[in-house]
Formats: structure tokens, sequence, C-alpha cells
């Protein structure tokens, strides 16, 4: 486990870069990111490169015993080359192209630009790939970020029919699967189809989800065509991407599947303000970020990565991109840190070395102020790497009996196909999470596609497109499987299942739901489970049980809540956290599961033989430890946005 932080040498004098690698190595940092948004400095014209500068910046890192991650600088491509080509710009679905003068200006499915970075990959690449300093590269930055995963562009178009037509086969095979016999839109030929926009009222919702599905293979293909590069140059070195938090746009799965370690960028306070959570819920987290939000991402990327994950940026003190930036308390960076390594991490690299003070992020901070004095961030990550120093801290694998499944496609399906506005699908798997953690559970978040041995709780948030082969082997792994609403209501092609809903789930928990209650927000239903009481609310989905299912909870107008058969539970709607999360603790017990009711503001993980106790709160708390517990970091009694660990008892 160490520490990293970003740096951008091109933004600096270079008499300063001497001295900051020294500092940096003094702080203990041990790896430093470079090179994101460099093209325009490595080549300023065509054909002109301009190497030295990076040279001198990779040996005066390296010189000082800091290892380099390597950056391939396409995510801003330069002027000169959007002249060239200005068919690399993205395309909205307004049909306006976007324009340059910021950073992620190009589409996925551009020829042109797809050339254009093989070639500067390449020789990248090939100038650094055995250079001494540099033990990773990492692939462009944050695929997707600004809405650019979708692009109508010509270019994309025509990738589009030739990706149906690799899916289809023929054209009769799209109409069927489609259903495009509805409102006249058959199809003689895959050179007729365009993107799904611009439509007199809502495109195609299988066109849609088709287009969804293309432009994230897009990103896919162009990852892996920069990961082929490096590998054949830089032999033996780590291959990252740094995703982004609660970003949905495109599958990240494949796109990990092609690289060593999987990085997310963790900016809890910025997410906060930017992301769906109510206005009470914004105040109470205000300068911590919610007790659940980056362990979520945290073990989402866990999940997907080969090695253990890192976070490549992590959030140092305000940011400048929310609606509201504010500080975050003192010891939350430190929090964050610990909180990261706690979930399996290998890394936390803070981003920046220092604010820039110029351009659209100087109002971001860094680990030091702009004129080049330690922050409060800054003192936070030394404090951070001197405990990793003075402790021995196993870098070992978070082992974990409940597993959460989530899907990318689930929230294309939602978003495309929502019958209910604010029944989204991102919220609802955030609370399915919560409520684990608050229960005291590590969670591995999985793909649908993931091995399921060994779990003895794996909760399903609503999966509409589910497959026989997955409840087959949900059932094969005996665990109980808690299934959310919606789950099997839609097929691959977004059609209806002609055995209705859940479809292939029935043949293990035989039911029907014939009709779906979409709610206003103001609207509430009473649900009882025995003597517990709830409301649900936003969705239900009204169930006629089959064959030995049971009705474990009913609404007040008397249908089916919660149904159960054999090990698997099926919620048929939204519950209040409450009802939820006292549902999750009786079906976990029943698993075999130590149940650990957590107060809101305090979170456990475990990994390698210790565990880890955060306090989000602003009063001091206990750690769930034994008398006699044995405490590395911290005491019994953990203090406001404070840490402890200590080593788990037999």
């Amino acid at each position: 486990m160490r520490l990293g932080v970003c740096y951008y040498p091109e933004h600096w004098s270079e008499s300063m870069w001497a001295d900051d690698a020294r500092r940096m190595k003094s702080l203990g940092i041990e790896q430093v990111r470079i090179g994101e948004f460099a093209w325009s400095r490595i080549e300023p014209e065509p054909g002109k490169l301009q190497w030295e500068w990076l040279d001198r910046a990779i040996d005066v890192l390296g010189a000082a015993g800091l290892q380099v991650v390597m950056s391939t600088p396409t995510a801003t491509p330069p002027k000169w080359l959007i002249d060239q080509h200005p068919d690399i710009l993205p395309v909205g679905a307004d049909g306006r192209t976007r324009g340059f003068g910021s950073r992620r200006h190009y589409d996925f499915s551009s020829t042109a630009y797809f050339e254009a970075s093989q070639r500067i990959v390449t020789l990248l690449a090939e100038r650094y790939g055995q250079h001494a300093a540099i033990s990773a590269w990492q692939t462009d930055n944050e695929y997707g970020c600004h809405q650019t995963v979708l692009s109508y562009s010509h270019d994309a178009v025509v990738r589009f029919r030739g990706w149906l037509q690799e899916r289809y086969a023929t054209i009769e095979a799209l109409n069927t699967a489609w259903g495009t016999v509805f409102w006249s839109m058959e199809y003689t030929s895959f050179d007729q189809i365009d993107a799904p926009v611009g439509t007199v009222t809502e495109a195609h919702p299988a066109h849609r989800f088709d287009y969804h599905r293309f432009a994230s293979s897009e990103v896919a293909r162009y990852n892996r065509m920069q990961v082929d590069i490096l590998r054949a140059h830089a032999p033996g070195r780590v291959m990252v991407h740094n995703f982004m938090q609660n970003f949905f746009e495109f599958d990240h799965y494949p796109v990990a599947a092609d690289l060593d370690a999987a990085t997310w960028d963790s900016y809890p306070l910025g997410a906060l303000e930017e992301f769906w959570f109510a206005p009470d819920v914004k105040a109470r987290w205000l300068r911590t970020g919610h007790p659940d939000f980056a362990s979520f991402n945290h073990d989402l990327y866990r999940g997907m990565s080969k090695q253990p994950f890192w976070v490549m940026e992590q959030q140092p003190g305000p940011v400048n991109w929310a609606k509201w930036n504010p500080a975050p308390l003192p010891g939350m960076v430190r929090l964050w840190s610990w909180e990261a390594f706690a979930h399996g991490a290998g890394c936390v690299s803070y981003f920046r070395w220092r604010q820039c003070p110029f351009a659209q992020e100087q109002m971001h901070a860094g680990l030091n102020t702009p004129d080049n004095v330690l922050d409060i961030g800054g003192s936070e990550a030394h404090q951070v790497a001197q405990e990793l120093a003075s402790i021995a801290v196993p870098d070992a694998k978070v082992a974990t009996k409940v597993a959460l499944i989530f899907d990318y496609e689930a929230k294309w399906l939602f978003q495309i196909h929502h019958q209910g506005i604010d029944f989204e699908y991102g919220p609802l798997v955030f609370d399915y999470y919560s409520a684990l953690r608050t229960l005291g559970f590590d969670v591995d978040v999985i793909p649908a596609s993931a091995a399921l041995d060994g779990y003895a709780l794996i909760v399903v948030p609503p999966l509409p497109v589910m497959s026989g082969e997955l409840v087959q082997r949900l059932h094969d792994s005996g665990a109980h499987v808690i299934v959310g609403p919606r789950s099997g209501s839609k097929t691959v092609e977004l059609s209806i299942p002609a055995n209705l809903a859940p479809g292939p789930l029935t043949a293990q928990l035989p039911m029907r739901v014939w009709r779906v209650d979409s709610m206003r927000p103001t609207t509430e239903v009473a649900v009882q489970r025995g003597a517990q009481q709830g409301v649900a609310t936003k969705w239900r989905d009204l169930i006629e049980v089959q064959g030995a299912t049971k009705v474990v909870a009913s609404f007040d107008d008397g249908h089916p809540a919660i149904v159960r058969h054999q090990q698997f539970h099926y919620l048929a709607s939204v519950f209040d956290t409450d009802f939820m999360r006292d549902y999750f603790a009786e079906v976990a017990q029943e698993a075999g599961l130590t149940v650990l009711r957590l107060a809101d503001s305090m979170r456990i993980s475990r990994r390698g033989g210790l565990t880890y106790v955060f306090n989000y709160g602003d009063t001091p708390a206990a750690a769930p430890a034994q008398a006699g517990a044995r405490f590395v970091i911290g005491a019994q009694q953990v203090p406001p946005q404070g840490v402890s660990v200590f080593e788990d008892q037999q």
C-alpha cells in the first residue's frame, strides 16, 4: 500500500521540479502520475515533437526515487489536430457539434481520431516504454466524462450500422427483435438505420438500447487499442485507467478486463453535491461526504480489478466543479485515504500536488497552495504516510460473504424505459448497498457474470434483463438471494417476456407480475410484515403468487409486497430504509451471517486480519472491539472524522 500524487510539470517552471520531487518524497509520496493533458506540449505542431522537457521531468522524478505513472495524452487533442480533422469532435443529441476549448472533445467512433491516437500512443510507448522510472501507464483520462460516450456523428452512425449487422446478421432478424412493425418502423436495409435522435416523439426503446450498447463497445475498442500498443512496447508495466465515481454511461467491465488495475477518481464532497442525494442528506454530510459513497465505488472497482484497485485522484480539499464546493472537515482526507486501503486499495493518489493558479481548475485545492505552502490535505497525506510506515498493514484481499450484483445495462434500461421518472437504478442500488454496510457487512460489488461460490447472501437490485443461466447460478450458489422490483421484466431486446415478469426467475420463484404501478413522489402505500410496518414508494409490482411461493409482507390493499420461495426473496417495491434494512438483517441471519447494526455515522471494514473503524459523525463513538483488543491506529473511542484500526480477535 502506497501513496501517490498527480503532477503537471508543464504547468510549472522547470526550476521547481527537483524541489517538488524532493518534497514529494519527504512527504511519503512514492508514485507520481504525469502527462494526461500534455499533448500540445509534446507536439505543438503537426510532427514537431518536443520530448526533451518530458525526458527531463521523468528523469528528475526518477532520480528522487519516485515511480512514474505515464499517461497517454489523448483526452485533449490539440487545436491543430482538430483543425486538420474537425470530424474528430463529438456530435450531441441535438445535432450540434461540440467545440474545442476544454477537454474530452473527441468522438470514440472517429476514424481520424482513432488513427491519430494510435500514432501518439505508439510514439510515447516507443520512447518511454522501457524507462526504468515508469512503473505503470494510464490510458487517456476519465473516459466518457462530460457526456461524451454517446455521439451522433457520421462516423458513429456508420459504425453503428456495422455493429447492428454483426449482432443481427439480417435486417429481418433486427425487425423481429426490435418489433419495428409497431408504428410502421420496419427497415429493408441496415443502411436505412440512423441514430435514435431527432425523432418527432420518443425513439424506439430497443433502438436506443442498442445504440447505448454500441457506444459502450466503442469505448472498450478505443481503450483496447491503446493497451495493445502499450503492452507491446512496455512489457511488465501495470496498465490502468482512471474511471469516475458513479459514472455508468458505458460498461466498465470489458474495459477493466483489458487492464491490470482499475483505478478511480474519488471526490466525496463534489459527488454529494452533484448526485441524487436529498437536501437534508447533503446538509448532514456536507463536509464529510456520505459514509457509503466512496466505499461503494471502492467495492465496485475492486470487483473489476485483476490487481488491487487504486484511487488515482483523491480529493484533497475543496473542488471547483460542483454547484457548491465546501472544504472538508479536518481529518477527512486522512479518513478517505484509510477507507480506500480498508476496502482493498493498493494505492491512494492525491489530485493534485499544487493548486493551479490559472484556467478552469484554479479553485481546485491541491496538497500545496498555489504559493507552494503545504495545505491541510498535504499534512493529512503525510500523516497517512507515517502511519503506513510505522505499522505492519497486511496487503491482503478483502474477503466477504456478501455480494451485490451491479449491471450497467440495467442503468441504461431505466434511463431509456423508465415508466416512473424517479424510479432510478443508481439511487436504489446505493440504498441496497448502504443498508448492507449499516449492518456491518463488507460487500463485493460484482457483475452478473462473476463467480458466485462462497457467498452466503447475494443481493440483486432491479435487474430487468435476467438470463436463465444467471438464475441457475444463483440457485446453485446456495446463497440466500434478495431480488429487487422490475427484475426479469424485459428480454435482451427490451420486450416483455412471454411469461411476463420476472421472466427466467420464475423457475426458482414461481410468481407472475401482472401489472406495475408507478407512483408520484407524494404517494405512499403502507406495507406490513408481521408486527413491522413500513411504507412503499415510487414503484409496485403487482404479484400473483404461484406454487409454493409464500407471501412474507403485504401492502395495505392486500397485494404481496415481499414473496419468498426457498432461498429466493423478491421485493415488489421501494421500501423505507428501516423496513428494508430489517428484512436484509433477518435474511442475513438466516444465512448464518453475524449482523452488527451500526450508527448512521459509523462504518467498519475488514482486511487482512484488521478491522478498520471510521467515524463520519461529529461526536466520539466507540469502536465495536472486545475488551483487550489491540489497536494499531487510534483507540476504542474514535474521535469525530477519526479512524481506528484493531487486530481481529479469534
